[in-house]
């Protein structure tokens, strides 16, 4: 593994107005010296702007760190980007995200997470160019989409993943052979995130947490999915962002195989909580914080506001992920129970949507 140093060096983040990719910024804000960090997010309105604008208010209060509106499919941007803060680290987690958006809106997917995906190993390849030191490492955010429908549990990134259910997992695993043939033709050092079910606050309402907590405070009925019988492999976004930035700093080795040519340095990992939950465990947590954070009165009659309905397309029953390739090689376990994430989920709803 080739030691990267993030002291100093101009990073770049795709998708920094995002859940994970505005934690990320602001971790590498409060970590790095000496550091520049370059975020692009198109602030596009797949759900509400003002979570992202509040995301990035609280960013741009830093000098060390540039924002550009602008959309990672849009060729010309990147080329400009790339030649103006030569990013020496890329973490792309600008993608269209939600399994079920895309089996209605599939342009979006090939748009974000095919050409944005495309124009961002393009600009790491001619990053190298006239001899010059180049992308350091390429860092993009997978999805434990990609493992489908399999049976084996957990999923471990031996795994064949050749059976996408939805559109969204079958972009995020061509993303990683993208990577694959990029870091192949070009060595350049990739490293791809499969990441589980993030969740926390200021997250995405498309998510079930967010959506059952904004349904249950109108007095909606919420529909859990295969009559409660999912499990989830949920992750704490803070947790996905202490993966994410000691993968940052250890790049898959360039080297050359018996044929002198280079074997591609690149690396899938999944970032997961190991430990899943039956969704019915988690609704049920989730209303007891919502409760104890007086997001919901006391008297709240919550059977009279669940529904369990079959399974939805697109949708898998279970996630599980195997993160002893995560532990072995960056000495990382996520750790953050789902009392604990859910806790801090309902008191920052109750101040954010609730006291303002």
């Amino acid at each position: 593994m080739q030691k990267i140093e993030l002291n100093g060096k101009t990073i770049l983040v795709t998708g920094a107005a995002g859940f994970i990719g505005s934690n990320l910024v602001k971790r590498l804000l409060k970590d790095t010296e000496g550091s520049t960090i370059v975020g692009i997010d198109n602030m596009n309105d797949y759900y509400d702007v003002r979570l992202k604008e509040m995301r990035l208010a609280e960013l741009e209060q830093h000098k060390e760190f540039v924002f550009i509106k602008g959309d990672i499919a849009d060729k010309a941007t990147i080329d400009e980007l790339f030649a103006k803060y030569a990013p020496a680290v890329v973490v792309n987690l600008a993608a269209q995200a939600g399994v079920r958006y895309s089996i209605t809106n599939p342009e979006a997917y090939i748009q974000s997470n095919l050409i944005g995906f495309y124009n961002i190993l393009e600009a790491c390849r001619h990053s190298y160019d006239d001899g010059k030191t180049g992308v350091e490492h390429l860092v993009y955010a997978s999805s434990s989409s990609v493992y489908g429908s399999n049976k084996k549990v957990p999923y471990s990134t031996d795994d064949k993943v050749d059976n996408p259910v939805s559109l969204y997992a079958a972009t995020k695993k061509s993303n990683e052979l993208l990577a694959h043939a990029y870091s192949k033709l070009y060595n350049i050092p990739s490293t791809g995130l499969r990441f589980f079910t993030v969740y926390g606050p200021a997250g995405r309402p498309d998510m079930a947490y967010f959506g059952f907590t904004n349904k249950l405070v109108k007095g909606e009925t919420i529909k859990i999915f295969n009559f409660g019988n999912c499990m989830r492999d949920f992750t704490y976004v803070d947790d996905i962002v202490e993966g994410v930035v000691r993968i940052m700093q250890g790049a898959p080795e360039k080297k050359c195989g018996e044929d002198g040519l280079p074997l591609p340095p690149y690396a899938v990992y999944n970032i997961g909580n190991n430990q899943p939950e039956n969704l019915l465990t988690f609704v049920d947590i989730l209303q007891q914080e919502l409760l104890r954070a007086g997001v919901l009165p006391a008297d709240y009659d919550f059977e009279s506001h669940k529904e369990l309905v079959p399974m939805q397309p697109g949708d898998v029953p279970v996630t599980y992920a195997d993160t002893s390739a995560l532990e072995r090689d960056y000495g990382f376990k996520p750790s953050t129970s789902l009392r604990t994430g859910l806790r801090n989920f309902a008191e920052w709803y109750a101040d954010f949507y609730q006291k303002k």
